[in-house]
């Protein structure tokens, strides 16, 4: 009912730049939260950043002051600006919305990017 792209993931050095962007399309009567969450190897997955409709935000300490999220909600996209990048932000990145959809709009889902790769290292 709801789709999430992903895109944006790679290989760069320390110290560089990436934006990852997650596309949700489908059955949508409006989404409040967006979100992007991280998965290293061995490691549970855990918040990255969140951004509520109205546009406040949370991050993860970690990320505090290098990562950037932001949202477009015309487009049903959410962005995450990501600089400064550490070895340490090397996981699998996955977006996540909440949903509201169009023959259900009570009830609130939430649905899971198939994740983007994002390497960093020399």
């Amino acid at each position: 009912q709801v789709q999430l792209v992903e895109s944006g993931g790679g290989l760069v050095q320390p110290g560089g730049s990436l934006r990852l962007s997650c596309a949700a399309s489908g059955s949508i009567f409006s989404i409040t939260v967006m979100g992007w969450y991280r998965q290293a190897p061995g490691k549970q997955r855990e918040l990255v950043a969140t951004i509520a409709s109205g546009g406040s935000t949370n991050y993860a300490d970690s990320v505090k002051g290098r990562f950037t999220i932001s949202r477009d909600n015309a487009k049903n996209t959410v962005y995450l600006q990501m600089n400064s990048l550490k070895p340490e932000d090397t996981a699998v990145y996955y977006c996540n919305t909440d949903v509201k959809l169009l023959h259900d709009p009570k009830y609130q889902y939430r649905y899971w990017g198939q994740g983007t790769q994002v390497t960093v290292s020399s």
